[in-house]
């Protein structure tokens, strides 16, 4: 993991919020406290002027733009992996998943209950994402 800075901290996070005016806000809050849940080793911080998630490389990052309403980008850092010819193998039977490459995809919610009825599948989907790291 690159040398931490002052952005790579839920302090960093909190006053991104304190000063953000998104429609999404409140599932903004509730996605980050889901995403933290997934496992001890998460931890948050900004990046790419977004929250996003880290173990030992970002690997979720909060797309504000999504036209859909609340988007998630999962990736696998900043650094070019060697991935299999047909890209992650990560299961996903909830159909979260819309892939924009072989080791990226994006996750959208259209509202707050459709966040909550998903969050248990993407919870399960990212502790699979994140052994990719």
């Amino acid at each position: 993991m690159p040398k931490l800075t002052a952005a790579d901290t839920s302090q960093a996070v909190d006053r991104f919020m304190a000063a953000l005016d998104h429609p999404f806000k409140a599932e903004i809050e509730t996605l980050r406290r889901a995403m933290l849940a997934v496992d001890p080793a998460i931890a948050e911080g900004i990046k790419w002027n977004a929250p996003s998630w880290r173990t030992t490389e970002y690997f979720a990052t909060t797309y504000l733009r999504s036209q859909a309403g609340l988007g998630l980008i999962l990736h696998l850092g900043a650094k070019v992996r060697t991935l299999p010819a047909g890209g992650l193998d990560i299961p996903d039977p909830a159909g979260l998943l819309k892939w924009l490459g072989k080791d990226r995809a994006q996750v959208e919610f259209q509202s707050a209950a459709d966040l909550r009825a998903r969050l248990p599948a993407l919870q399960t989907l990212l502790r699979m994402w994140i052994g990719h790291l």
